[in-house]
């Protein structure tokens, strides 16, 4: 049952919200209050609550105290319907779209229309296209299945299933842009500010500040389940027709006060200083191709240094990744760790050869959720921790782990936490820690800090350069250009399956790593100019 609430008018407040999970305190009396018209950005490390309070909101976690208020309105009992039912949505980061529904099946899912003889097939797929295109400004077919999309293309029709029943007012966007390259993301961001200006009220969850301070007009920092304080990032102004234009894009508010509100203390250096001093060559790739995704890829990484392989989406760079640690098979080329040439058919094969991978799906790929941060660590080394009989010595393995844990600061302290409970940047320093112990020469690390807050991007990056400072070569795949940068000693960018570029990242602009990224500043190149 709802309730007029006496408060001046917004569009959410969440007030003294409280939530606790076993030897967890998620939420500790938090407040979000964001108001009508205005898009709302929430911040916070990985495990500062941001998550659970938006869960509360959506009703999938009930909280142990507090009260929730849409539109003014309390709502005493909060599930995914009566959520739903007073006009909250959500745009997850995950797609979930089915590859083989088209696009008006898509948009309508759950909510088709009827008509006389069935399903208003026609009526839908016009009022799909008419939205995509008056509203997202985007023009698509209905009947253009999903798998034939771009990723970003996706996107809008992900929004649109959202927000076509008319009845949205208040809009969620959780991570909306990591799936994105830079060109679909000033697409989106123009999106939102017109959803905004509709009169809809936006959300926006994100882990790059840049994108939190050009769109968002205040936005709320969360650390340790509590709401550290709600920044004003611009003055808003009101534009001849009378809509809400966000000043945020001035960039009032400086990234490095509100990391220092993240993480409480200041981040002076988010990246280590190279200590590169390149030996011997660990890993060579000459002339890999798989005939489909990428050919001709041929470079190398020596002992000591951190290699830079980045490109935008679809320019091959996450299946050259996969091939290189057998996971996709290959039409021709060769590969060699430490100067002996390799056939790799598995993963197996990689590890027992000295090449080792961070996948880019933590989740689904690098972790048993439901074991312990002990058993995640220890799975790949079970002989170092067994007896020669093959019995599993758990005090050993769990004295192992303990030392990992604290050596990699994996929060909480404790080495039978279980996986899936831990917050995405402790996820892969496990997931790190697995390989730290074995002869490993080579770490191929694959979009490794994506999800992950600031404060866990710093120690990871740390833990990178340690690796290389230690003898390692390292491989580190990113679409994360300023990351490349800052961490990689030389850079190898991919444009529609081919590398076309070798740089060292010391001097390197960033306008001039994304100009080759796009392919813009290599007009001439042989497979790459349109």
């Amino acid at each position: 049952m709802a309730t007029t609430a006496d408060s001046n008018s917004n569009a959410l407040v969440m007030s003294d919200i409280s939530k606790a999970f076993p030897g967890v305190q998620a939420l500790d009396n938090a407040n979000l209050v964001v108001a009508d018209r205005e898009i709302h950005g929430l911040v916070g490390e990985n495990g500062a609550g941001k998550s659970t309070i938006i869960k509360v909101l959506a009703g999938i976690y009930e909280a142990d105290h507090g009260s929730v208020w849409v539109a003014n309105e309390q709502l005493e009992q909060l599930t995914p319907q009566s959520v739903h039912e007073r006009g909250v949505r959500f745009i997850h980061q995950e797609l979930s779209l089915v590859p083989y529904f088209n696009v008006t099946e898509s948009v309508f899912m759950a909510q088709e229309k009827q008509g006389v003889f069935g399903l208003a097939t026609r009526k839908m797929r016009r009022q799909a296209e008419d939205f995509l295109a008056n509203i997202l400004g985007a023009e698509i077919d209905g009947r253009t299945l999903i798998r034939d999309l771009t990723v970003a293309q996706q996107k809008l029709v992900q929004i649109a299933r959202a927000l076509i029943d008319g009845q949205a007012r208040l809009v969620v966007f959780d991570e909306p842009t990591a799936v994105l390259g830079a060109a679909d993301i000033n697409t989106l961001f123009g999106n939102i500010r017109e959803l905004r200006n509709s009169g809809i009220s936006i959300v926006y969850v994100s882990h790059y500040l840049s994108e939190i301070t050009e769109i968002c007009n205040r936005v709320t920092v969360f650390r340790n389940g509590v709401d550290v304080d709600t920044i004003h990032l611009g003055e808003e102004q009101v534009n001849g027709a009378g809509n809400v234009v966000s000043g945020a894009a001035n960039g009032s508010v400086r990234q490095a006060e509100i990391i220092k509100l993240m993480v409480g203390r200041e981040i002076t250096d988010m990246y280590p200083e190279s200590q590169a001093t390149p030996a011997n060559t660990v890993l060579e790739v000459d002339g890999l191709s798989d005939g489909i995704r990428f050919v001709d890829a041929s470079f190398s990484v020596r002992a000591g240094e951190i290699v830079g392989l980045t490109g935008i989406i679809g320019s091959g760079r996450e299946a050259l990744v996969d091939s290189i640690y057998g996971q996709r098979r290959v039409s021709k080329g060769t590969l060699a760790v430490a100067g002996k040439p390799i056939k790799l058919r598995s993963p197996a094969q990689a590890v027992s050869a000295g090449l080792v991978l961070v996948p880019r799906d933590r989740r689904n790929d690098g972790l048993v959720l439901d074991m312990s941060v002990a058993d995640n660590v220890n799975v790949a080394t079970l002989e170092m921790v067994s007896s020669k009989l093959g019995w599993h010595r758990r005090q050993q393995a769990a004295q192992r782990a303990d030392q990992l844990v604290e050596q990699l600061d994996v929060r909480p302290r404790r080495s039978d936490t279980i996986v899936r409970f831990l917050s995405g940047g402790n996820q892969q320093k496990v997931v790190l820690a697995r390989w730290l112990t074995t002869d490993s020469k080579v770490f191929v690390l694959d979009q490794p800090t994506t999800g992950v807050d600031v404060g866990a991007r710093s120690e990871i990056y740390a833990l990178v350069a340690q690796l290389a400072a230690g003898g390692a070569g390292v491989l580190m795949s990113s679409n994360d250009l300023a990351e490349v940068l800052g961490i990689c000693d030389r850079v190898l960018v991919m444009v529609r399956g081919r590398i076309v570029a070798e740089r060292e990242t010391s001097g390197l602009a960033l306008d001039e790593l994304v100009a080759l990224t796009t392919g813009s500043a290599l007009e001439g190149v042989e497979g790459v100019a349109s």
